[in-house]
């Protein structure tokens, strides 16, 4: 694996030696050593190929994996914005720009410091493109102020570098509010009303009662 714009070179070597042919010159060896100062084509392999003293062709292919890592990587909640409703599902979205061979990515969703599951892409094209992971999940009580968060990682196999090129998203922090649907417990504006009304009767039927009783002169002075 070799990383987009870096210098690489290739050695082709035979057990017996021969004559390799570099355009005008004919040299009499057994390896030769092909070096380029930057490397940019994504979809490429190089070829090895010599005539042996029969004239008989002999060649050999050398894939090569070309990666770029992500220029950035986002995180957030798809198609929403602001505090999150308990027991509400939502999408968890990762916006991994300019990476390849995307085939190779695979993106790990995060609660805090646990996985919550991995995708990878299914497009098979070798030059650096854009891509979009989503990840379904229900919101409980216990996801207020938890952090989430988003990894892709470029797996290379065995001749890969180490470490393998990593580039995280920020990390956000999710609001969780009760649902009020969910509890059995009565708002404050639902008991405060009745209160209200409920005293307002009463002052009004002790207004009725006194004035009843004026009138009856049963509250005048006696003379």
């Amino acid at each position: 694996a070799v990383k987009h714009g870096d210098p690489t070179s290739a050695t082709c070597s035979t057990l017996h030696s021969y004559d390799i042919f570099l355009g005008p010159l004919i040299l009499n060896k057994y390896k030769i050593a092909w070096v380029v100062s930057k490397i940019t084509e994504e979809d490429t392999f190089w070829v090895c190929y010599f005539d042996d003293h029969n004239d008989h062709r002999c060649c050999t292919s050398l894939p090569v994996t070309v990666h770029k890592p992500p220029d950035t990587v986002s995180f957030s909640f798809r198609d929403h914005s602001g505090p999150l409703l308990e027991g509400h599902q939502y999408a968890l979205q990762c916006e991994v720009q300019n990476v390849a061979p995307v085939e190779n990515l695979t993106v790990t969703f995060y609660r805090g410091q646990t996985a919550l599951g991995q995708l990878q892409s299914s497009n098979t094209g070798k030059k650096p493109v854009t891509e979009i992971f989503t990840l379904n999940i229900n919101t409980s009580k216990e996801d207020d102020g938890v952090q989430y968060w988003c990894e892709p990682k470029l797996e290379l196999g065995l001749k890969r570098p180490q470490p393998p090129p990593v580039v995280t998203s920020a990390k956000f922090s999710a609001i969780v509010n009760s649902n009020p649907a969910s509890g059995n417990t009565p708002s404050t504006s639902s008991t405060l009303i009745p209160s209200f009304s409920m005293c307002f009767m009463l002052l009004f039927l002790s207004l009725v009662l006194v004035h009843s009783q004026l009138v009856k002169g049963s509250l005048l002075p006696e003379l």
